[in-house]
Protein backbone atom coordinates (compact mmCIF):
# COMPACT_ATOMS: atom_id res chain seq x y z
CA UNK A 1 0.00 0.00 0.00
CA UNK A 2 1.14 3.47 -1.14
CA UNK A 3 1.28 6.42 1.39
CA UNK A 4 0.20 9.15 -0.77
CA UNK A 5 0.84 12.54 0.79
CA UNK A 6 -1.56 14.75 1.61
CA UNK A 7 -2.76 16.77 -1.36
CA UNK A 8 -2.74 21.05 -1.51
CA UNK A 9 -7.26 21.68 -1.17
CA UNK A 10 -6.81 23.57 -3.89
CA UNK A 11 -4.80 21.70 -5.94
CA UNK A 12 -6.87 18.25 -5.22
CA UNK A 13 -9.96 19.91 -6.55
CA UNK A 14 -8.21 20.59 -10.24
CA UNK A 15 -5.50 18.31 -10.58
CA UNK A 16 -5.42 14.48 -10.86
CA UNK A 17 -3.77 11.66 -9.33
CA UNK A 18 -0.93 9.67 -11.08
CA UNK A 19 0.41 5.99 -9.28
CA UNK A 20 3.07 3.79 -10.59
CA UNK A 21 2.89 0.12 -9.26
CA UNK A 22 5.74 -2.34 -9.60
CA UNK A 23 6.56 -0.97 -12.64
CA UNK A 24 9.16 -3.24 -14.71
CA UNK A 25 10.55 -2.66 -18.49
CA UNK A 26 13.62 -4.97 -19.11
CA UNK A 27 14.84 -4.81 -22.69
CA UNK A 28 16.54 -8.43 -23.05
CA UNK A 29 18.86 -9.19 -20.14
CA UNK A 30 19.14 -5.16 -18.92
CA UNK A 31 16.58 -4.31 -16.74
CA UNK A 32 15.66 -0.46 -17.05
CA UNK A 33 12.72 -0.34 -14.00
CA UNK A 34 13.24 -2.50 -11.45
CA UNK A 35 9.97 -2.63 -9.79
CA UNK A 36 9.50 0.86 -9.18
CA UNK A 37 6.76 2.18 -6.91
CA UNK A 38 5.38 6.28 -7.20
CA UNK A 39 2.64 8.00 -5.79
CA UNK A 40 2.06 11.52 -7.36
CA UNK A 41 -0.25 13.92 -5.19
CA UNK A 42 -2.55 16.10 -7.32
CA UNK A 43 -1.21 19.56 -8.12
CA UNK A 44 2.17 18.46 -7.47
CA UNK A 45 5.73 18.73 -9.62
CA UNK A 46 7.83 16.00 -8.79
CA UNK A 47 10.64 15.69 -10.56
CA UNK A 48 13.17 12.41 -11.34
CA UNK A 49 16.97 13.05 -10.83
CA UNK A 50 19.16 11.04 -11.68
CA UNK A 51 22.47 9.74 -13.71
CA UNK A 52 22.44 8.73 -17.48
CA UNK A 53 20.97 5.48 -17.82
CA UNK A 54 19.35 5.30 -14.44
CA UNK A 55 15.57 4.87 -15.91
CA UNK A 56 13.86 8.28 -15.46
CA UNK A 57 13.13 8.83 -19.10
CA UNK A 58 11.53 5.08 -19.65
CA UNK A 59 9.77 5.90 -16.55
CA UNK A 60 7.68 9.03 -18.42
CA UNK A 61 8.02 7.75 -21.48
CA UNK A 62 5.82 4.17 -20.22
CA UNK A 63 3.53 6.63 -18.17
CA UNK A 64 3.01 8.30 -21.52
CA UNK A 65 2.35 5.10 -23.03
CA UNK A 66 5.42 4.82 -25.30
CA UNK A 67 6.88 2.54 -23.72
CA UNK A 68 4.89 -1.13 -23.02
CA UNK A 69 6.05 -2.20 -19.35
CA UNK A 70 6.89 -5.75 -18.80
CA UNK A 71 5.13 -5.51 -15.44
CA UNK A 72 2.85 -3.46 -13.01
CA UNK A 73 0.47 -0.72 -13.29
CA UNK A 74 -0.13 2.98 -13.93
CA UNK A 75 -3.03 4.89 -13.11
CA UNK A 76 -4.19 8.24 -12.92
CA UNK A 77 -7.34 8.93 -10.63
CA UNK A 78 -7.23 5.17 -9.32
CA UNK A 79 -8.10 4.03 -12.31
CA UNK A 80 -5.66 1.34 -15.04
CA UNK A 81 -4.50 3.35 -17.83
CA UNK A 82 -2.70 0.48 -19.47
CA UNK A 83 -4.78 -0.76 -22.37
CA UNK A 84 -4.88 3.03 -23.74
CA UNK A 85 -2.44 4.47 -26.64
CA UNK A 86 -0.52 7.22 -25.69
CA UNK A 87 -3.35 9.43 -27.97
CA UNK A 88 -6.26 8.30 -25.71
CA UNK A 89 -4.20 8.52 -22.07
CA UNK A 90 -4.85 12.79 -21.48
CA UNK A 91 -1.24 13.12 -21.02
CA UNK A 92 0.77 15.83 -22.40
CA UNK A 93 4.38 15.90 -22.97
CA UNK A 94 6.82 18.41 -23.60
CA UNK A 95 9.96 17.58 -25.16
CA UNK A 96 13.61 19.07 -25.25
CA UNK A 97 13.78 19.72 -28.63
CA UNK A 98 10.29 20.87 -28.90
CA UNK A 99 8.79 18.66 -31.53
CA UNK A 100 6.98 21.56 -33.33
CA UNK A 101 5.62 21.63 -37.06
CA UNK A 102 7.86 23.41 -38.51
CA UNK A 103 5.38 24.23 -41.55
CA UNK A 104 2.46 25.09 -39.20
CA UNK A 105 2.23 28.34 -37.59
CA UNK A 106 2.18 29.21 -33.92
CA UNK A 107 -1.57 28.54 -33.75
CA UNK A 108 -1.66 25.63 -35.96
CA UNK A 109 0.60 23.91 -33.75
CA UNK A 110 -1.49 24.71 -30.53
CA UNK A 111 -4.22 23.69 -32.29
CA UNK A 112 -2.66 20.52 -33.75
CA UNK A 113 -4.08 18.22 -30.70
CA UNK A 114 -7.09 19.51 -30.75
CA UNK A 115 -8.13 18.71 -34.33
CA UNK A 116 -7.09 15.51 -34.12
CA UNK A 117 -8.95 14.73 -31.42
CA UNK A 118 -12.01 16.09 -33.33
CA UNK A 119 -13.21 19.40 -31.58
CA UNK A 120 -15.30 21.50 -32.98
CA UNK A 121 -13.74 24.44 -34.67
CA UNK A 122 -15.79 27.36 -32.79
CA UNK A 123 -14.25 25.60 -29.50
CA UNK A 124 -10.87 25.14 -31.24
CA UNK A 125 -10.43 29.02 -31.66
CA UNK A 126 -10.76 30.39 -28.65
CA UNK A 127 -8.98 27.54 -26.68
CA UNK A 128 -5.73 28.81 -29.19
CA UNK A 129 -6.15 32.00 -28.47
CA UNK A 130 -7.11 31.58 -24.46
CA UNK A 131 -3.46 29.45 -24.38
CA UNK A 132 -1.11 31.75 -26.69
CA UNK A 133 -2.12 34.90 -24.25
CA UNK A 134 -1.31 32.33 -20.96
CA UNK A 135 1.79 31.85 -22.37
CA UNK A 136 2.44 35.62 -23.93
CA UNK A 137 2.89 34.49 -27.66
CA UNK A 138 -0.68 36.21 -28.64
CA UNK A 139 0.90 38.33 -31.21
CA UNK A 140 2.94 35.65 -33.03
CA UNK A 141 0.44 32.99 -33.65
CA UNK A 142 0.99 33.42 -37.18
CA UNK A 143 4.93 32.66 -37.02
CA UNK A 144 6.49 29.69 -38.17
CA UNK A 145 8.61 27.86 -35.63
CA UNK A 146 11.74 28.45 -37.29
CA UNK A 147 10.76 32.54 -36.56
CA UNK A 148 10.89 32.04 -32.96
CA UNK A 149 13.53 31.79 -30.15
CA UNK A 150 14.33 28.99 -28.18
CA UNK A 151 12.29 30.41 -25.37
CA UNK A 152 9.51 30.88 -27.53
CA UNK A 153 9.55 27.52 -29.28
CA UNK A 154 8.77 26.22 -26.01
CA UNK A 155 6.56 28.17 -25.21
CA UNK A 156 4.55 27.17 -28.01
CA UNK A 157 5.01 23.50 -27.21
CA UNK A 158 4.37 24.05 -23.65
CA UNK A 159 0.44 25.43 -24.99
CA UNK A 160 0.65 22.46 -27.54
CA UNK A 161 0.41 20.40 -24.31
CA UNK A 162 -2.01 22.13 -22.24
CA UNK A 163 -4.76 22.82 -25.71
CA UNK A 164 -5.27 18.96 -24.77
CA UNK A 165 -6.46 19.57 -20.95
CA UNK A 166 -4.65 16.81 -19.84
CA UNK A 167 -5.02 15.05 -16.82
CA UNK A 168 -0.99 14.74 -16.40
CA UNK A 169 1.65 17.29 -17.58
CA UNK A 170 5.25 15.39 -18.68
CA UNK A 171 8.00 17.51 -19.23
CA UNK A 172 10.94 15.74 -20.56
CA UNK A 173 14.03 17.86 -20.34
CA UNK A 174 12.42 20.83 -21.79
CA UNK A 175 14.98 23.26 -20.64
CA UNK A 176 18.09 21.87 -21.67
CA UNK A 177 18.39 23.31 -25.10
CA UNK A 178 18.23 26.88 -23.63
CA UNK A 179 20.71 29.43 -22.12
CA UNK A 180 20.58 30.16 -18.64
CA UNK A 181 18.45 33.02 -18.49
CA UNK A 182 16.24 31.74 -21.02
CA UNK A 183 16.18 28.34 -18.61
CA UNK A 184 15.34 30.26 -15.39
CA UNK A 185 12.45 32.03 -17.15
CA UNK A 186 10.64 28.97 -18.66
CA UNK A 187 11.40 27.73 -15.13
CA UNK A 188 9.19 30.32 -13.27
CA UNK A 189 7.12 30.00 -16.28
CA UNK A 190 6.27 26.60 -16.11
CA UNK A 191 5.84 26.65 -12.42
CA UNK A 192 3.27 29.68 -12.39
CA UNK A 193 0.97 27.94 -15.15
CA UNK A 194 1.32 24.34 -12.91
CA UNK A 195 0.08 26.35 -10.23
CA UNK A 196 -2.36 28.73 -12.12
CA UNK A 197 -3.72 25.29 -13.50
CA UNK A 198 -3.47 23.12 -10.57
CA UNK A 199 -1.60 20.56 -13.16
CA UNK A 200 0.15 17.38 -11.65
CA UNK A 201 3.62 17.44 -13.90
CA UNK A 202 6.66 15.21 -13.70
CA UNK A 203 9.85 16.86 -15.19
CA UNK A 204 12.37 14.72 -16.11
CA UNK A 205 16.19 16.55 -15.78
CA UNK A 206 19.78 16.20 -15.51
CA UNK A 207 19.71 19.36 -13.05
CA UNK A 208 19.77 19.78 -9.54
CA UNK A 209 19.51 23.11 -9.40
CA UNK A 210 16.20 22.88 -11.28
CA UNK A 211 14.84 20.11 -10.01
CA UNK A 212 15.25 21.74 -6.37
CA UNK A 213 14.06 24.80 -8.09
CA UNK A 214 10.56 23.30 -9.71
CA UNK A 215 9.72 20.47 -8.10
CA UNK A 216 7.72 20.23 -4.27
CA UNK A 217 9.11 16.62 -4.51
CA UNK A 218 12.41 14.68 -5.95
CA UNK A 219 12.64 11.02 -6.73
CA UNK A 220 16.24 10.53 -6.68
CA UNK A 221 16.73 7.52 -9.25
CA UNK A 222 19.70 4.94 -9.75
CA UNK A 223 19.81 1.65 -11.97
CA UNK A 224 16.19 1.51 -12.83
CA UNK A 225 14.55 1.69 -8.94
CA UNK A 226 13.88 5.28 -6.43
CA UNK A 227 16.78 5.67 -4.33
CA UNK A 228 15.02 8.15 -2.28
CA UNK A 229 12.15 10.53 -2.86
CA UNK A 230 11.43 13.47 -0.70
CA UNK A 231 11.22 17.42 -0.37
CA UNK A 232 14.20 18.90 -1.92
CA UNK A 233 15.25 19.71 1.68
CA UNK A 234 14.99 16.24 2.80
CA UNK A 235 17.18 14.97 -0.36
CA UNK A 236 19.73 17.28 0.35
CA UNK A 237 19.64 17.98 4.01
CA UNK A 238 18.80 13.92 4.88
CA UNK A 239 20.14 11.86 2.16
CA UNK A 240 19.20 8.22 2.73
CA UNK A 241 22.13 6.92 1.33
CA UNK A 242 25.74 7.39 0.17
CA UNK A 243 24.63 7.39 -3.10
CA UNK A 244 22.39 10.71 -2.44
CA UNK A 245 24.64 12.23 -0.68
CA UNK A 246 27.32 12.30 -3.01
CA UNK A 247 25.07 12.86 -6.17
CA UNK A 248 22.68 15.22 -4.89
CA UNK A 249 24.81 19.23 -4.38
CA UNK A 250 28.91 19.04 -3.58
CA UNK A 251 29.64 16.67 -0.34
CA UNK A 252 32.94 15.93 1.38
CA UNK A 253 33.79 12.43 2.14
CA UNK A 254 35.46 11.49 5.53
CA UNK A 255 36.74 8.46 6.32
CA UNK A 256 36.44 8.03 9.83
CA UNK A 257 35.86 5.24 12.74
CA UNK A 258 32.70 5.30 14.59
CA UNK A 259 33.51 4.33 18.25
CA UNK A 260 29.64 4.56 19.89
CA UNK A 261 26.58 5.96 19.82
CA UNK A 262 24.79 7.27 22.76
CA UNK A 263 21.97 9.75 23.06
CA UNK A 264 21.32 10.15 19.42
CA UNK A 265 25.17 11.20 19.16
CA UNK A 266 27.54 8.55 17.46
CA UNK A 267 31.39 9.55 17.99
CA UNK A 268 33.82 9.03 15.39
CA UNK A 269 37.48 9.41 15.07
CA UNK A 270 39.17 10.96 11.93
CA UNK A 271 42.41 9.58 10.49
CA UNK A 272 44.30 12.41 12.05
CA UNK A 273 42.87 11.53 15.59
CA UNK A 274 40.25 13.65 15.83
CA UNK A 275 36.83 12.72 17.95
CA UNK A 276 33.94 14.76 16.10
CA UNK A 277 30.69 13.99 17.98
CA UNK A 278 27.33 13.97 14.75
CA UNK A 279 24.02 13.43 15.93
CA UNK A 280 23.46 10.03 14.28
CA UNK A 281 23.16 6.48 14.67
CA UNK A 282 25.61 4.05 13.48
CA UNK A 283 27.31 0.84 14.44
CA UNK A 284 30.76 1.00 15.53
CA UNK A 285 33.33 0.43 12.83
CA UNK A 286 34.78 2.14 9.33
CA UNK A 287 32.28 4.72 8.02
CA UNK A 288 32.02 7.47 6.31
CA UNK A 289 31.14 10.99 7.13
CA UNK A 290 29.66 13.22 4.43
CA UNK A 291 29.29 16.67 5.21
CA UNK A 292 28.69 19.84 3.05
CA UNK A 293 31.00 22.47 2.28
CA UNK A 294 28.80 25.11 4.24
CA UNK A 295 28.61 22.82 7.06
CA UNK A 296 32.51 23.17 7.55
CA UNK A 297 33.95 25.86 9.28
CA UNK A 298 38.07 27.14 9.68
CA UNK A 299 39.78 27.82 12.58
CA UNK A 300 42.70 29.81 12.86
CA UNK A 301 43.98 27.47 15.91
CA UNK A 302 43.17 24.03 17.01
CA UNK A 303 40.94 22.51 19.10
CA UNK A 304 39.71 19.45 20.46
CA UNK A 305 37.42 19.26 17.53
CA UNK A 306 38.94 20.23 15.32
CA UNK A 307 40.95 19.03 12.82
CA UNK A 308 44.08 20.11 10.40
CA UNK A 309 43.77 20.80 6.90
CA UNK A 310 45.97 22.40 4.01
CA UNK A 311 44.66 25.23 2.46
CA UNK A 312 44.38 25.24 -1.59
CA UNK A 313 42.67 27.12 -3.45
CA UNK A 314 40.35 30.03 -2.65
CA UNK A 315 37.98 31.11 -4.95
CA UNK A 316 35.41 33.95 -5.03
CA UNK A 317 31.38 33.45 -5.77
CA UNK A 318 29.14 35.83 -5.48
CA UNK A 319 28.46 36.63 -1.56
CA UNK A 320 30.63 33.55 -1.04
CA UNK A 321 34.19 32.31 -1.25
CA UNK A 322 35.19 28.79 -1.86
CA UNK A 323 37.71 26.96 -0.58
CA UNK A 324 39.41 23.80 -1.35
CA UNK A 325 41.23 22.21 1.34
CA UNK A 326 42.85 18.59 2.11
CA UNK A 327 43.18 16.20 5.21
CA UNK A 328 46.53 14.98 5.95
CA UNK A 329 46.01 11.64 4.76
CA UNK A 330 45.44 13.45 1.01
CA UNK A 331 41.79 13.07 1.93
CA UNK A 332 40.09 16.34 -0.78
CA UNK A 333 37.58 18.96 0.65
CA UNK A 334 35.52 22.54 0.06
CA UNK A 335 34.36 24.90 1.97
CA UNK A 336 32.46 27.83 1.48
CA UNK A 337 32.33 30.99 3.74
CA UNK A 338 30.56 34.56 3.77
CA UNK A 339 32.82 36.70 1.85
CA UNK A 340 33.03 39.71 3.59
CA UNK A 341 35.40 42.16 2.06
CA UNK A 342 38.53 40.66 0.58
CA UNK A 343 39.49 36.90 1.07
CA UNK A 344 40.64 36.14 4.20
CA UNK A 345 44.63 35.31 4.23
CA UNK A 346 45.12 31.82 6.38
CA UNK A 347 48.28 30.68 5.38
CA UNK A 348 48.79 26.97 4.43
CA UNK A 349 47.72 25.48 7.23
CA UNK A 350 44.60 25.59 9.33
CA UNK A 351 42.14 24.07 11.38
CA UNK A 352 38.41 22.88 10.05
CA UNK A 353 35.89 22.09 12.71
CA UNK A 354 31.63 21.32 12.24
CA UNK A 355 29.73 24.64 11.91
CA UNK A 356 27.59 24.92 14.88
CA UNK A 357 24.22 23.29 14.13
CA UNK A 358 25.42 21.24 11.06
CA UNK A 359 24.16 17.76 10.89
CA UNK A 360 26.59 15.69 8.39
CA UNK A 361 25.85 12.29 7.07
CA UNK A 362 26.91 8.73 8.61
CA UNK A 363 27.13 5.50 6.45
CA UNK A 364 28.63 2.59 6.76
CA UNK A 365 31.87 2.63 4.25
CA UNK A 366 31.39 0.21 1.59
CA UNK A 367 33.42 -2.45 1.05
CA UNK A 368 35.22 -1.04 -2.09
CA UNK A 369 36.84 1.33 0.18
CA UNK A 370 38.27 -0.58 2.86
CA UNK A 371 41.60 -0.14 3.35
Amino acid sequence: MLHRPPPDAEAALRGHTLDVLGLGVRYGAFTALDDVDLSVRAGEVLALLGPSGCGKTTLLRSVAGFVRQNSGQVLIDGTSIDDLPPNRRRVGIVFQNYALFPHMSVAENVAYGLKARGEARARIAPRVTELLEMVQLGPMRDRLPRQLSGGQQQRVALARALAIEPSILLLDEPFAALDRSLRLDMQIEIKRLQRQLGLTAILVTHDQDEAMSVADRIAVMRRGRIEQLGTPVDVYERPETLFVAGFIGTTNRLPCTVEGTADGMATVRLPDGTALAVPAEAPPGPALLTVRPEQLVLRDEAGPDAFPVELGLALPLGGQTIREARLPDGTPLRLTEPRLGAIRDLGGRAFCALAPGARPALFPKPPSEED
